[in-house]
């Protein structure tokens, strides 16, 4: 199943992100190579959010990303949710329908 981890980001995000970026990029990296993360990033013109597409059987793996991550942590997140996302076309889909 796939799951997207969805940021609402405070609104000076860019100005104050330099501090936390290697931290938060590590966490990002070390989910990618557990096969957890599959994409992230930041949602431009503005840059008011921030989205990342997990995959597990639970939406666990991104609530404890969410929780340990350095941006949430030092408050440049200002909410965060998960949800469930049923993947039906592409070739990664999770629930595949032709």
């Amino acid at each position: 199943m796939h799951y997207l981890l969805m940021y609402d980001l405070v609104p000076d995000y860019l100005e104050r992100r330099a501090t936390y970026r290697d931290a938060h990029l590590q966490c990002a990296w070390a989910a990618v190579a557990r096969g957890e993360l599959l994409l992230a990033g930041a949602l431009a013109d503005p840059t008011d959010g921030a989205v990342l597409l997990f995959q597990g059987d639970s939406p666990d793996v991104a609530e404890a990303f969410a929780r340990a991550d350095p941006y949430v942590l030092a408050g440049l997140v200002t909410h965060w949710r998960v949800r469930a996302w049923t993947t039906v076309v592409g070739e990664g889909a999770t629930h595949p329908v032709r």
